[in-house]
């Protein structure tokens, strides 16, 4: 098999806890001159972005993908930890110049977000150039700068491999064309069901459409996923959590399950398990990076809950 470029975010993840209720402090009559600090009584720094953990879930799966991904200054202890894990970062742009991106979020006692995010070195992510590489078979187009994603789904199609899509929470920022580029060239599509609403907004392509020429992967968290591909459904079960600790990066590590399945050459039922089996443990964890496995603990489990076993991890 060739060889998988991950192309998306990098980011830190900076998160906090506010004990109370942002409504209780913001005066809607008074929004236009809103000042309001908020005491927070927990912190947390995470290593995130959308590249980094589909990444880091491939790699525990046994992959040995390459991160393609503008990093900032502060990437060196970051980028270690991924390599050990089995990542090759060795064809992440390196920004010295510049930090990291970096997402600073405070939640309430309602689970209401204030989000602010610093692009950092993602800004630079069109300066990639995946031409450059060689033994590709799989190019992975997840959220990153727009100018970014656009240049990486036409150099997917130039080098004539197959391409993940997941455009995700870019859907609003992506312009018409790259947004139709990326449905037209795409082996797989990849997204949640409100995702692929957006979709359907902005294009008129419905999941049916899009199963025409691509395989279209459907999440709905803890109802399951649909896989979709010619007039073929499959339905996949979401494995119950042992403990839900913390949703974040799910999604990233489904798609990594989902092509890791796949590549074996898997049909979408086993596929889709597997898939179903990697967003689970990362459920389990605080943090897109938390979960852990060896191949024997992924089969194994994976035997417990579905019978039989998936190919080799």
């Amino acid at each position: 098999m060739g060889r998988i470029a991950v192309t998306g975010s990098v980011a830190f993840d900076t998160i906090m806890v506010f004990p109370g209720r942002f409504g209780d402090h913001i005066l809607p009559a008074k929004t236009h001159l809103i000042n309001v600090s908020f005491l927070v009584n927990r912190l947390e720094r995470r290593r995130g972005g959308t590249a980094a953990n589909i990444a880091y879930t491939l790699a525990l799966l046994g992959e040995r993908p390459l991160l393609c991904a503008a990093v900032g200054s502060d990437f060196t202890e970051y980028g270690a930890s991924l390599s050990r894990t089995g990542v090759d970062t060795s064809a992440s742009l390196g920004c010295d110049d510049v930090p990291t991106a970096s997402c600073f979020i405070t939640t309430d006692l309602d689970d209401n977000q204030i989000t602010a995010f610093f692009p950092g070195a993602m800004a630079r992510a069109a300066d990639i150039d995946l031409r450059a590489l060689e033994d590709l078979e799989h190019v992975v187009v997840a959220p990153d700068s727009p100018d970014g994603m656009e240049a990486h789904i036409a150099q997917a199609r130039e080098l004539g491999v197959k391409l993940v899509f997941a455009p995700a929470q870019q859907i609003p920022s992506i312009g018409d064309e790259t947004l139709m580029a990326g449905l037209d060239a795409a082996w797989l599509v990849v997204g949640n069901d409100y995702e692929l609403e957006l979709v359907r907004n902005r294009t008129g392509r419905s999941v049916a459409d899009l199963a025409e020429r691509s395989i279209v992967a459907l999440t709905q968290g803890a109802r399951g996923s649909r896989l979709h591909a010619g007039g073929e459904v499959v339905e996949v079960v979401a494995v119950p959590p042992l403990r839900v600790v913390d949703p974040t990066g799910a999604g990233d590590a489904y798609l990594a399950g989902l092509m890791a399945g796949l590549r074996r050459g898997l049909d979408f039922a086993a596929a889709g398990r597997m898939a179903s089996l990697a967003a689970t443990y990362a459920v389990e964890h605080e943090g897109p990076q938390a979960h852990r496995f060896t191949p024997a603990e992924f089969t194994a489990r994976y035997r417990e809950v579905f019978g039989g076993t998936p190919a080799p991890v």
